[in-house]
């Protein structure tokens, strides 16, 4: 169920830079085709999504799109918690409105994501608009969700989340080969937020570790408030690269405080190839009521417990590598066309997530868990 949340792939991510005007209009018309796969820490997610976008009367834009997560898991929270690996699908369906009048972009659009135990709705709805000689672009931007969480086997369980979503960004052309983006998010979640699976663990006997501990399910607050925060810089070399920087910093209201560095390098080859370099760094701290062990059980429904490793203190590093190619135009009907294989390796380092699996250590001295990811991404996408 969440685990399919964790690492939704960003779809159709194009990173070529072209000397083309920047005054405000309609997307391009395209359609995509694309397969994911993720593999690693005893996850495998992978599935296909198509992508179409169609424009009319140049003022208006549709876009469609369907995407699939088929997702197997024996992660470390199935094994430890004595459950058996399991599958299951996540599907996706989206649809959007943009609307071009002079200088400004209204958006709208829903999505519903369906799952055996899970079902999220949500809309959106948002407005840029281009000022002083189109080197300015502002952008404001709501969503609101809805979210059913049930439990396998359990048919009397579900709660609900109800998320809200605030966005602001400034786009700034700084000189002819520079740009600059500012993002600024506020996300306001209420409701069942903790995994209906997942559990903590507690010393049996506070005094005594050697007498073992149990388990018992994570109690987690109601509500939560994070803010991010993003500054991008991008820069045209004059061989027809370009290089983009990339800082962003998120805090919430749960303790937890994350950031992100991230470079990348587009680098054409002749006419028809493109190349993709990319690194990221990820480090944040754990959650107020994060623990591996604790010493006893919660004591009330606000005595907060978590054993979720994506609440820990942890940090990963991403390298990715893509490849381009743009076909040679031979219809009237397309604009041009390209295929594109983009790999994403992931390792992951938990500082205070240790791995249960690891037999014969003492409780509460057990290793650090770690593990390692391969994202791949393989598309094709026409303009016409």
């Amino acid at each position: 169920m969440v685990v399919t949340k964790l690492f939704k792939l960003a779809l159709l991510a194009t990173v070529v830079i072209s000397q083309a005007s920047y005054a405000v209009v309609l997307p391009e018309e395209r359609a995509d085709a694309l397969y994911h796969s993720y593999d690693g820490g005893g996850v495998t997610i992978d599935g296909p999504s198509i992508l179409v976008r169609k424009n009319f009367a140049e003022t208006v834009s549709i876009n469609a799109n369907y995407y699939v997560d088929n997702v197997s898991s024996a992660s470390i929270d199935v094994t430890t918690s004595g459950a058996s690996e399991y599958t299951e699908e996540r599907t996706e369906y989206s649809v959007g409105l943009t609307y071009l009048a002079d200088k400004s972009l209204l958006s709208a659009g829903i999505t519903r994501s369906d799952e055996n135990d899970y079902q999220a709705d949500s809309s959106y709805l948002s407005i840029s608009q281009d000022m002083f000689g189109d080197l300015t672009t502002i952008s404001f931007g709501y969503a609101r969700g809805n979210d059913t969480v049930g439990q396998n086997g359990n048919d009397s369980f579900e709660e609900t989340i109800d998320r809200q979503n605030y966005r602001f960004g400034l786009s700034q052309i700084l000189t002819k080969n520079l740009i600059m983006g500012f993002n600024y998010e506020n996300i306001n979640d209420e409701g069942f937020l903790n995994n209906p699976y997942r559990n903590y663990r507690f010393l049996t006997n506070p005094l005594d570790a050697s007498q073992g501990y149990q388990l018992s399910q994570e109690v987690y607050p109601s509500t939560r408030t994070s803010d991010a925060a993003s500054l991008r810089l991008a820069y045209y070399l004059p061989y027809r690269a370009a290089i983009k920087a990339e800082y962003r910093y998120f805090t919430d209201d749960w303790g937890i405080e994350a950031k992100t560095y991230q470079l990348n390098y587009t680098h054409p080859i002749g006419e028809h190839w493109v190349i993709d370099l990319k690194y990221r760094t990820y480090e944040q701290t754990q959650a107020d009521f994060y623990g591996d062990l604790f010493l006893f059980s919660s004591q009330d429904e606000k005595d907060y417990r978590a054993r979720d490793k994506e609440l820990s203190d942890f940090d990963n590093n991403t390298i990715g590598i893509g490849v381009s190619y743009f076909f040679p135009t031979f219809t009237k009907y397309i604009e041009k066309s390209k295929v594109s294989l983009q790999w994403d390796y992931i390792d992951f380092n938990y500082n205070n997530f240790t791995n249960l699996d690891d037999e014969g250590a003492a409780i509460g001295e057990e290793e650090l868990y770690n593990f390692d990811a391969n994202v791949i991404k393989f598309y094709f996408s026409i303009w016409y």
